[in-house]
């Protein structure tokens, strides 16, 4: 699925999804800053805006397919990354959230939501292919669910940004006597 909305959105979330675990890994990297509130928002604020861009460019790719009526190309080595990223990244992102829940840490619940939609991503691809190979006259049915992955994430990103860049605002000059 060379020209796949999906394949595209699945991709650039995969792309996303290990810059936003090297930007928590760095959340944590400083033992001192563990507790760090600022910190915490912060990495919310980088991940919001991340998730804005990475939006976008889902959607603006999602809705180029719909428009060109692009048809999904199915091929075996697809289906088994398919399978493999949809399970392990929902995997993962259970793991995350687990872990955000017990370290009350709203960054490594984000980082748990773009794991799980990079896994809903992979399951989407497969969906996708499937119910094409079936009834061709479906084709549109991969950019739709690239549109709507794109405007989740985008929603996702923009609810991060409404709640944390008030409380960075907040904690700026508190951290920095501490």
């Amino acid at each position: 699925m060379r020209y796949s909305a999906s394949s595209f959105g699945f991709a650039f979330d995969a792309t996303l999804d290990v810059l936003s675990s090297a930007i928590v890994l760095w959340r944590y990297s400083n033992a001192a800053a563990v507790h760090s509130a600022h910190r915490e928002y912060m990495v919310c604020v980088i991940l919001g805006v991340i998730f804005l861009l990475s939006s976008i460019c889902i959607v603006i790719k999602a809705i180029h397919d719909l428009a060109k009526r692009v048809l999904p190309e199915v091929d075996d080595f697809l289906y088994s990354v398919s399978v493999l990223s949809g399970i392990l990244c929902t995997v993962l992102a259970v793991i995350k959230f687990m872990l955000g829940k017990v370290l009350t840490s709203r960054a490594l619940i984000t980082d748990g939501f773009n794991s799980l939609v990079g896994g809903i991503m992979g399951f989407s691809i497969l969906l996708s292919a499937e119910v094409f190979k079936h009834n061709s006259s479906v084709w549109f049915l991969d950019g739709s669910i690239g549109v709507l992955i794109g405007l989740t994430i985008s929603a996702y990103g923009i609810k991060l940004l409404m709640d944390m860049v008030p409380r960075v605002r907040q904690t700026r000059h508190y951290e920095m006597f501490e």
